[in-house]
């Protein structure tokens, strides 16, 4: 008998039952989408599920799960977005790792999909299946998606296990060939549960943090991970008032040298919420998402964030 694996996936209880059931009446796809905003527990599902398509009786549960904490079961093929360093492809966390400042964000290359393929030419070896999970497959270039769906239309002795933020953000063709499961965010309860469990209650008290998370403890996380690696005297500058053009100025030469453009990004949704909560002036807010286009476009930084800091000396001066 299996224990109950979903145990610490909370707030889900519709994916559970459909993977449950699956897995109960052998019923289990070639391919599966898991659907959802980040941070709700499409990729601890997936960690679970895992588990269950690789079980063999024979075997000990925690054996099974030790092996695939540790990545070394060969019957599991797991791909990460990537950026590509001096040769080398790394993961987000293997760039956080070296310090690297990082102007784009990571994705899944076409030779990550060829290796997919390579994997599963051959059966498994120890699991009833062979089984692969993409996260953030929405970042999938069209060559790669294209890739993919030749092997999804074949896929062998194997499932599939996609991860991404919506149907729309991955080609047609792939959902097509795919059991969608859907994710939700988590109700007050069990976001605060979530938070409470993992150590991070200091978060449940910062409402522009809780905001911003809209029912996702995982974003909630990683947010407040985000604020601690911002300066304090940069974070308390940038959440005051600017009153003159010359330290508008100076601030955004700051911004633009001390932190890369996943951190300028995160800031912008940060500012947003502080200062909704402190000014209620939607054309700051306005300002802002501009601000987050131009950087998304790779415009220069620092240019952008003058022209977001002047507009904004401009707004309070013309509103008072």
């Amino acid at each position: 008998m299996i224990p109950d694996i979903f145990a610490p996936l909370l707030g889900q209880p519709q994916a559970i039952e459909l993977l449950t059931q699956a897995f109960k009446q052998d019923r289990i796809a070639p391919a599966y989408l898991f659907v959802g905003r980040d941070g709700v527990g499409k990729t601890l599902a997936a960690k679970c599920f895992v588990q269950l398509l690789l079980y063999v009786e024979t075997q000990n549960i925690t054996t099974l799960q030790n092996r695939l904490r540790q990545g070394n079961h060969p019957d599991l093929w797991w791909v990460e977005p990537t950026y590509q360093y001096q040769g080398q492809r790394l993961t987000a966390a293997e760039a956080a790792e070296k310090k690297l400042k990082r102007k784009a964000p990571p994705v899944i290359r076409l030779e990550q999909i060829r290796e997919i393929s390579e994997f599963l030419s051959r059966p498994p070896w120890e699991a009833p299946r062979n089984v692969v999970v993409v996260e953030s497959a929405q970042t999938m270039a069209e060559a790669a998606a294209n890739a993919l769906l030749k092997t999804l239309e074949e896929p062998g002795k194997a499932t599939i296990i996609l991860i991404a933020p919506s149907p729309e953000s991955i080609l047609p063709t792939l959902v097509s060939r795919c059991q969608r499961i859907p994710f939700y965010p988590l109700d007050t309860h069990c976001l605060t549960q979530v938070l409470t469990q993992t150590g991070h209650e200091a978060i449940l008290t910062n409402h522009a943090l809780l905001n911003m998370a809209a029912g996702s403890p995982g974003s909630a996380i990683a947010s407040y991970e985000q604020l601690q690696a911002i300066p304090e005297s940069l974070l308390l500058e940038v959440t005051k008032r600017p009153s003159s053009y010359r330290p508008a100025l100076e601030l955004a030469k700051k911004i633009a040298q001390d932190l890369d453009t996943e951190a300028q990004l995160w800031l912008v949704d940060y500012l947003q919420q502080s200062y909704w909560q402190q000014w209620h002036q939607s054309g700051i807010i306005h300002q802002l998402e501009q601000t987050r286009k131009s950087l998304l476009c790779y415009a220069q930084p620092r240019l952008v964030w003058e022209c977001t800091f002047i507009a904004m000396v401009t707004h309070f001066r013309v509103s008072l």
